[in-house]
């Protein structure tokens, strides 16, 4: 099954409150799952990458094979890509924790996309951080 995940992490300060979240579809648009998680005080990175982790774990679950993940962090985007360097240690074990998860997939790729065309995993994020939990 083929599935697009549309990630978001977001904290307010950084770091700050932070929130994850991750909207799983169908390559029609049909939604199958939506998670969220609010993690505390964190970084916007470390919450990114909570949000490409919890949205990989979720498509597994559903027995998703083909996965292509869209984000609107270009420093994850980059990275997962090879693109750039992982320096942070934080990021660095999210960063293996979601090559881990890779391989319970396919085929997965990793696309850059502008905040406008994420605004339903935004919105997941907000909720989490309006509530200071999900």
């Amino acid at each position: 099954m083929e599935v697009h995940i549309y990630t978001d992490g977001g904290s307010r300060g950084n770091p700050g409150p932070a929130a994850s979240g991750a909207v799983i579809k169908l390559p029609d648009g049909t939604v199958l799952a939506e998670v969220m998680k609010y993690l505390g005080r964190t970084t916007n990175n470390q919450a990114e990458y909570t949000a490409i982790i919890i949205g990989l774990e979720r498509a597994a679950e559903l027995g998703a094979t083909h996965v292509s993940l869209f984000m609107d962090s270009e420093l994850a985007t980059k990275q997962l890509k090879g693109e750039y360097k992982v320096k942070n240690p934080e990021i660095a074990k999210r960063f293996l924790e979601v090559k881990n998860l890779l391989h319970a997939f396919d085929q997965v790729t990793f696309t850059h996309i502008r905040r406008e065309k994420n605004t339903e995993a935004d919105a997941l994020v907000n909720i989490c951080l309006d509530n200071q939990m999900c």
